[in-house]
């Protein structure tokens, strides 16, 4: 029995790791690595082992740097099941395909670029319909159900509490009488925020923990503490007659600040401007949520059954068209805008920053990590000028950063999960975090007594 590295290792994006037993490999996520275009692209078209060895993919949830190179991996000939959550598979299905537009999109645009300075044309990474031809191969299973992978392999979805649908795997190993519980955590999400349900923490029989580190540095402020302050920046524009932009990820943030926003508005403290959220994923997303009750935590459920409508409230309206998106930018009246993608490096949202970011009245809110060489990461770093679409803009808009609303846990939550194997797991290795997060959150499990801690590099593997 194998465990390899060949994603997310000692950086955040592109989860991927290569489990082998029996003579079977196993994928556990197939994730879009994010970070300066060309490198990106590059680490992206090729795969780092033959895509035809390949006998099952395991999918913890549908967020884009774990589900979105599945398209690539069908493209070169992958054919076998992927195993994920039923809510997972309605989610990877709609991202899949709004990723595979974005990449015709990037693709046309670069290549009309390259046309003027006599260069070639760009090919996109997949289009929308590579991107449909993984959805015959998922295979939605309910969270707390042991299935049968592949022979000496067999696995269930836990809750991991991250986004809808989010699951931790635990994959019990079998090969020569050799036993092992490997459990992988996804993304491990946060006690007590809304909509979702806690994550569940490691069972104490486990021997290999592949656990995440992205906050292993910090623990996070109380959920209460930050929507104070996203509700007192939101106040403070408004009242400038400004406009609140929002990078946000279609899939769960989206949903969070919603919430947020409607528990601002029932509570009376939410001016009567309009609030809009500018994102054809999202919208999809939202439909999606409202589908799976079974992901929700117990007062999530009570505001349905009373018929409260948590993802809606009277300022709000979702938009879908371009030329809706498009009339937004030619207004000036206060208005609060939530829009993807999260990092702000593609779609509508990039617009709205564009036409916002030279107005001092306007604020340009960042409410979650945002990748290096993103231009998200350039806002939230607050760099005086920021280049958009070739063009270089004057930074004069407030730039918040809020944490505390992230989906992620913090270091304290993470030394909670690593203590759910009561110290009784042989290895913990450390992923999905660089090492400001990793590093810390290493100390910290140390300083609990947690020995065989390790922060594997890329492309290495260990004997289980």
């Amino acid at each position: 029995m194998r465990l390899g590295f060949y994603g997310a290792a000692q950086t955040v994006t592109g989860s991927m790791h290569l489990v082998e037993v029996n003579g079977s490999r196993l994928l556990l996520d197939c994730g879009l690595y994010q970070g300066r275009r060309k490198e990106a692209i590059e680490k992206n078209r090729k795969f780092p082992f033959d895509v035809k060895t390949i006998d099952a993919v395991i999918l913890s949830h549908a967020h884009i740097d774990h589900s979105g190179n599945l398209p690539n991996l069908v493209k070169q000939g992958y054919s076998g099941p992927i195993f994920c959550t039923r809510a997972t598979a309605d989610l990877t299905d709609v991202m899949l395909r709004d990723s595979g537009h974005i990449q015709e999109k990037q693709a046309e645009s670069a290549s009309y670029h390259n046309k003027k300075r006599g260069e070639p044309a760009v090919d996109p990474l997949y289009t929308e319909e590579d991107a449909k031809k993984v959805l015959p191969l998922l295979h939605g299973i309910d969270y707390d159900k042991d299935f049968e992978v592949t022979e000496g392999a067999r696995a269930a979805f836990y809750d991991a509490g991250h986004i809808l649908g989010s699951a931790a795997v635990s994959l019990r190993l079998e090969e020569k009488k050799q036993k092992r519980h490997l459990w992988f955590s996804g993304d491990i999400g946060r006690r007590n925020m809304p909509i979702l349900r806690d994550p569940i923490l490691p069972k104490d029989d486990v021997d290999i923990l592949l656990m995440e580190s992205t906050y292993g540095d910090k623990p996070h402020r109380d959920p209460e503490e930050a929507y104070l302050e996203m509700k007192k920046i939101i106040l403070r524009t408004l009242e400038r007659k400004g406009k609140v932009i929002i990078p946000s990820f279609a899939v769960g943030r989206t949903q969070e600040l919603v919430y947020n926003l409607s528990r601002m508005h029932d509570e009376g403290d939410l001016p009567a401007v309009p609030v809009y959220v500018d994102s054809p994923l999202a919208v999809n997303a939202s439909d999606i949520f409202r589908k799976h009750d079974e992901c929700f935590d117990a007062e999530m459920k009570e505001l349905v059954r009373t018929g409260h409508p948590a993802l809606e409230f009277k300022l709000l309206t979702y938009i879908k068209s371009l030329e809706e998106s498009k009339e937004l930018n030619t207004r000036t009246d206060p208005m609060i805008i939530l829009s993807a993608s999260g990092m702000a490096e593609a779609g509508r949202v990039v617009y709205h920053i564009r036409w916002a970011i030279e107005n001092k009245k306007n604020t340009i809110m960042i409410v979650s990590w945002q990748s290096p060489e993103t231009m998200g990461r350039r806002i939230a770093d607050r760099e005086p000028h920021i280049k958009i679409f070739g063009e270089t803009y004057k930074c004069r808009a407030e730039i918040a950063t809020i944490g505390g609303l992230s989906a992620h846990a913090g270091q304290d939550g993470l030394v909670e999960y690593a203590a759910g194997t009561k110290n009784k797991a042989e290895y913990i290795f450390l992923v999905h975090g660089e090492e400001k997060g990793a590093l810390p959150l290493m100390a910290k499990l140390k300083e609990n007594r947690v020995k065989r801690v390790f922060y594997p590099a890329m492309r290495t593997s260990v004997e289980l």
